[in-house]
C-alpha cells in the first residue's frame, strides 16, 4: 500500500507529460485568423524596400518584426522555431503574418490558402507554405513575434545578409551588457539614434544580440562608485580600529613579541 501511494506523484507525471503531448499532436495547429492579420508590431506597415535578405526591428515592448526575401527556385516554405535549453524545437508565436508578390502584391496570412499556400502550427514549429508563385523571382515573408527585454535571439531561417534595428537609444558596445552573436558584423547609428547590426552573409545556426539602454550604464557605473567609497571607507574605518587596539596593548603592557620571549623572565609588570 505504502509503495503504491509513493508511485502516484510519478504517475501524475506521466500523465501530464502524456495529456500535453496529446494536445500538440491532435490539435487543430490552427494559428487565429485574427492573429495572422493583425498590424506589424510596432508599425502600421513592414518595411519591403530595405536592402539586406532579412531586415527585423526590435520594438520598445519586447517583440520584434522581420521581412524575409525568400530565394522561391529554392525555397518554397519556411519553418520558424526557437530552439530550448535542451536542443529541442518549439513554434514562436507568430501574428501579422505577410506575404509581398515580386509585382508588389501584398497578401495577409488568412489569404495563403487561396492562393496555394498555408499556414500550420505543430508541437515543433510553424509551417508556412508559400503562396503559389509564377516565376522564381525572390517574394517577400514577414511575420511579427515576441522577444526578450535587452536580448534578441532567433535561429537562422534563410541564409543571406541580415540587419538588427534596436530600439532607440540601446548600444552593443560595452561588453558583457552587450554583444553580438555571429561575429564580423557592423554596428551603425542612424540620425534617429537607433543602433543598426549588420551581418554581409550569415550562414550560423543562429544570431544574438545583448543591448542595454546608455542609462544603464550610468547607472552601474554610479552603483560602482557608491560600492568603490563605502569600501574604502570600511577598510580605513578597520585600519583605525586596528591601529587603536594596538595602541591600547601597548599601554596595557601587553604588546609582547612571543618570539622574544626567553620563558625566564616574568610577565611585565610581575618582575
Amino acid at each position: 500500500m505504502a509503495r503504491s501511494r509513493s508511485l502516484l506523484p510519478v504517475a501524475a507525471l506521466v500523465g501530464l507529460v502524456l495529456l500535453s503531448g496529446c494536445a500538440g499532436l491532435f490539435g487543430d495547429g490552427s494559428v487565429p485568423d485574427e492573429q495572422l492579420a493583425e498590424d506589424p508590431a510596432g508599425a502600421s506597415e513592414y518595411d519591403w524596400t530595405a536592402e539586406p535578405d532579412v531586415h527585423m526591428v526590435v520594438t520598445e515592448n519586447a517583440r520584434f518584426r522581420a521581412v524575409y526575401r525568400i530565394n522561391r527556385s529554392a525555397q518554397n516554405s519556411v519553418q520558424l522555431f526557437r530552439r530550448g535549453p535542451f536542443g529541442g524545437r518549439s513554434p514562436i508565436p507568430v501574428s501579422a503574418l505577410r506575404y509581398r508578390y515580386p509585382n508588389g502584391t501584398v497578401l495577409d496570412g488568412t489569404e495563403f490558402e487561396s492562393r496555394g499556400g498555408g499556414v500550420e502550427r505543430t508541437r515543433d514549429e510553424v509551417n508556412i507554405s508559400l503562396p503559389a508563385q509564377g516565376d522564381t523571382e525572390a517574394g517577400q515573408l514577414a511575420f511579427s513575434s515576441s522577444s526578450t527585454p535587452k536580448q534578441f535571439t532567433l535561429p537562422v531561417f534563410t541564409e543571406g545578409s541580415y540587419e538588427v534595428v534596436l530600439p532607440e537609444n540601446r548600444r552593443v558596445g560595452v561588453p558583457p551588457f552587450g554583444s553580438v552573436s555571429p561575429g564580423g558584423s557592423e554596428t551603425i547609428r542612424t540620425a534617429k539614434d537607433l543602433t543598426v547590426v549588420q551581418w554581409d552573409e550569415v550562414t550560423s545556426d543562429s544570431i544574438a544580440v545583448r543591448f542595454y539602454l546608455e542609462r544603464d550604464l550610468y547607472a552601474f557605473g554610479g552603483l560602482a562608485v557608491i560600492g568603490l567609497i563605502a569600501g574604502g571607507g570600511g577598510l580605513l574605518y578597520y585600519r583605525r580600529q586596528i591601529t587603536r587596539l594596538r595602541e591600547q596593548r601597548e599601554e596595557m603592557g601587553l604588546n609582547v613579541d612571543v618570539d622574544d620571549d626567553d620563558s625566564r623572565r616574568p610577565p611585565p609588570g610581575m618582575g
